[in-house]
């Protein structure tokens, strides 16, 4: 008979397996532009972590308070945990801002991201917040200084088609699971942490992961996006830039449950991005990454809609020792004449990253019934067949 602790290593090393073996979407025959890193993931970026806390409970009709529930939180640690209070240069950009990213404001300020980023639901930024400044008094975040202040960075998308949003099952504890669960390596896709109760451009969508290399002047560098997609209309889904969604306009084409007198309209949501690198840019070099998301987003069918808060930002893990209360520091800088090869890779990275999040995304039954329907793998590959578009 195993052992406990044997049991629970063979399960860790069951869930790894599992994430490496869920296909992709390289993996369907999906062609991108670009070289990824070797994970094709955010982590690819040394030292950065992601966690995840997954709530998924019950079914049938929607009692307030009680479910189903399909939500959860997300954890980004642009350095890791161990390093804790370690800021990094950050900027950020909303393209609609219906929406909510919190601490913004003192990142475009100070320059630096002080912070982890958390995603979750619409509904629960206010307990995440909560729960991470309690986590800070906890672990002694600011290493020991008796008098600090802080504005965590959460960020949001709208999971109230599958969820029981107004339940507010979000906890305390789901949020410090995250955190424990955050660490590098692979990281699972699809319906898990923030992303579990989205919807992307008609199918189901969530959580996604890509990364890319570039190489300029002797130097190496790696650009990795991570997505909570939650966006668009199935009739814009575009995929290696097939218009896959008119193809599949009939296809698992389910309604939405919602009163007469809904607001909701088709493609309502929104989209979070967090682009990292460890490339030397400094904040204005980071506003330009994060304007060049929505380029990304748009070569899958968005395109920034009333309803939607499409916020991104995006961070820099080089110049370590730049943040300081009382010295001058020195820091590196990328000449702005070479900022092109990660402008570029912004765009390649978002892209691959949402499709990734459909394509590990599956079927999942939440409220009253609704349904928002996984991605159908065959059926992309024989619409990209048919118009040339299949990597074999």
């Amino acid at each position: 008979m195993k052992r406990p602790l044997s049991i629970i290593l063979s399960l860790l090393l069951s869930f790894n397996f599992a994430i490496a073996q869920k296909p992709r979407a390289r993996d369907l025959g999906v062609p991108f532009d670009g070289n990824t890193g070797p994970l094709n993931s955010i982590t690819d970026v040394a030292g950065l972590e992601v966690g995840y806390s997954t709530i998924i409970s019950g079914s049938g009709k929607n009692v307030a308070g009680e479910g189903p529930i399909r939500t959860g939180v997300t954890a980004i640690f642009p350095r890791g945990k161990a390093k804790k209070f370690s800021p990094v240069f950050a900027n950020w950009y909303s393209l609609n801002g219906n929406g909510e990213m919190t601490g913004t404001t003192w990142v475009t300020e100070s320059g630096f991201l002080e912070t982890p980023i958390m995603i979750t639901n619409t509904n629960s930024v206010g307990v995440v917040r909560d729960a991470v400044l309690k986590w800070y008094v906890q672990t002694d975040w600011y290493s020991g200084e008796d008098w600090w202040y802080t504005y965590p960075l959460v960020a949001e998308t709208y999971d109230g088609f599958l969820n029981d949003i107004y339940g507010f099952h979000v906890k305390e504890e789901h949020v410090l699971e995250a955190i424990d669960d955050a660490t590098g390596g692979p990281i699972a896709e699809g319906n898990v942490g923030g992303g579990t109760g989205m919807m992307c451009l008609g199918f189901k969508g969530g959580s996604g992961t890509s990364s890319r290399v570039v190489r300029f002047n002797n130097s190496e560098f790696t650009l990795g996006a991570f997505v909570q997609a939650n966006f668009g209309r199935k009739t814009s889904l575009t995929i290696a830039g097939v218009p896959v969604g008119k193809e599949l306009a009939d296809t698992l084409n389910n309604k939405l449950n919602l009163p007469p007198d809904s607001y909701r309209k088709e493609g309502d949501g929104s989209i979070i991005v967090v682009v990292a690198t460890d490339a030397p840019l400094l904040p204005h070099q980071l506003k330009r990454i994060a304007h060049r998301v929505p380029l990304g987003i748009g070569k899958t069918g968005g395109f920034g809609g009333n309803g939607s808060g499409d916020i991104f930002i995006a961070f820099s893990t080089a110049n370590e020792g730049a943040f300081s209360r009382s010295d001058f520091t020195d820091v590196e800088m990328l000449p702005n004449d070479q900022i092109d090869y990660l402008l570029e890779a912004t765009v390649q990275a978002v892209e691959e990253a949402i499709i990734n999040a459909m394509v590990a995304a599956e079927t999942l039954e939440g409220i009253n019934g609704n349904t928002s329907y996984a991605l159908p793998h065959e059926l992309l590959k024989e619409v990209l067949a048919k118009y040339n578009r299949l990597n074999k």
